[in-house]
């Protein structure tokens, strides 16, 4: 296949950052204030793919908008707390452009590693057209990894899922319940995308049953009017986190009441210490419950598996479904590109966890892969535009004339 492809070199001049969405930009924009140059790299013709491409219509931040912020500029004051889908990629372009930040589009990195001979990183990239594809090596002192959590959709390995004769998609292919009017849904997964989803085929007059296997912690998004994670920002600031569990659990019991009768158990661990542990995200209820109470929203438990027209569950039931929405979440691909490093586990996510998972060996740094979203993303960028930014103007004092070979930008070959 080599033959197929045009090769050339690229040095960077500065830092390579693998990913345009809202990691990427945070650290490119940080690094700018800093005064050092880098390249962005991004696989998909726009920043912020994943939102952009992968999201469904009526979605909103779960969070307010001031823990959602990125590095140097806020929300626009006229936002509502929960901006829209659409007002977060407006926030995110006109973030771009204010920092002119201009990332090369639709280039995949096939392979990066670090090669100990020169003491610089080699990325592998297909760039342009898929029918003329350009091979190009990128090399650089520092590379930032910001393919984030979210980059594969994750699609569950089910028994019998190729017999089914309904449609199967992953959430990430869902844009509106409107074509699902009058249907039989089944939606798979239990999280924020899950119950979100469920409730969005509520108002397009479809029937939807939901498949929770685990237990979950569902939170009211507002307690008294006041965001429920603002809340348990400002407790963790005088309580240990597991009081501030315990206060949580204890609301939303009054607020929700006891869901178990209805299908959905809680983890014995609390919302918070599962989050900063295993990563997973308590749901922030926006309406959901209420139709699950009124039994507008079926909830049922795990897949055995599929049939030709639905599904076996594990407690002997049986489903018909028109169509299946796998609500099955996302994971990292960083282990399919980034080879020869023991930064990274399996699993594609920094060893050390936060808030010291965003350096590695070598010039190697990763933003995005906190399991704190936005805001854990923005701690990362900060701390990595200045920790590149020392090393740059220690190495730039050192030598006013004459630039080292890895900081200048030579011509293709």
């Amino acid at each position: 296949m080599e033959h197929l492809f045009k090769r050339r070199s690229k040095w960077v001049n500065g830092p390579l950052i693998i990913g345009a969405g809202p990691s990427g930009l945070a650290v490119a924009v940080c690094l700018r204030d800093h005064g050092v140059p880098f390249v962005i790299l991004e696989r998909t013709d726009c920043i912020a793919s994943l939102w952009q491409k992968r999201t469904y219509d009526r979605l909103k931040l779960h969070l307010p908008k001031q823990f959602c912020q990125l590095p140097k500029i806020p929300f626009p004051s006229y936002f509502p707390e929960y901006p829209t889908k659409s007002q977060f990629i407006h926030y995110m372009e006109s973030y771009a452009k204010h920092f002119d930040i201009n990332p090369q589009f639709n280039v995949t990195v096939q392979c990066a590693k670090y090669d100990d001979t020169c003491g610089m990183w080699r990325v592998r990239a297909i760039n342009g057209d898929k029918k003329k594809p350009a091979e190009v090596e990128y090399i650089c002192q520092w590379l930032v990894v910001a393919t984030g959590e979210n980059a594969e959709c994750f699609v569950p390995e089910i028994e019998g899922m190729k017999e089914y004769k309904g449609s199967v998609i992953h959430a990430a292919e869902y844009k509106s319940g409107e074509v699902y009017q009058g249907k039989q849904v089944l939606v798979v997964g239990c999280g924020n995308s899950g119950m979100e989803l469920c409730l969005d085929l509520c108002h397009h007059n479809a029937y939807p049953t939901m498949v929770v296997r685990d237990s979950v912690h569902v939170l009211p998004r507002e307690i008294l009017g006041i965001s429920t994670f603002a809340i348990s920002v400002a407790m963790m600031l005088w309580l240990p986190i597991e009081a501030v569990d315990t206060i949580l659990v204890s609301l939303a019991r009054v607020m929700l009441g006891d869901l178990e009768r209805y299908g959905i158990k809680r983890p014995k661990m609390g919302p918070l210490e599962l989050k900063g542990r295993e990563g997973k995200t308590p749901v922030l209820d926006i309406g959901t419950l209420g139709k699950i109470k009124t039994g507008e929203i079926k909830v049922v438990p795990g897949i055995q598996r599929f049939t030709h027209r639905g599904v076996h569950l594990v407690d002997r039931r049986v489903v018909d479904a028109d169509a299946v929405i796998l609500a099955t979440g996302y994971r990292s691909n960083v282990p399919s590109w980034l080879k020869g490093n023991d930064f990274f586990t399996k699993d594609g996510f920094p060893k050390v966890p936060f808030p010291n998972g965003w350096k590695g060996k070598c010039g190697l740094y990763a933003v995005g892969f906190t399991k704190r979203g936005l805001a854990g993303a923005s701690h990362d960028a900060v701390c990595i535009a200045q920790d590149i930014s020392r090393i740059w103007r220690q190495e730039t004092k050192q030598d006013k004339h004459t630039k080292a070979c890895h900081r200048r930008c030579i011509s293709e070959t």
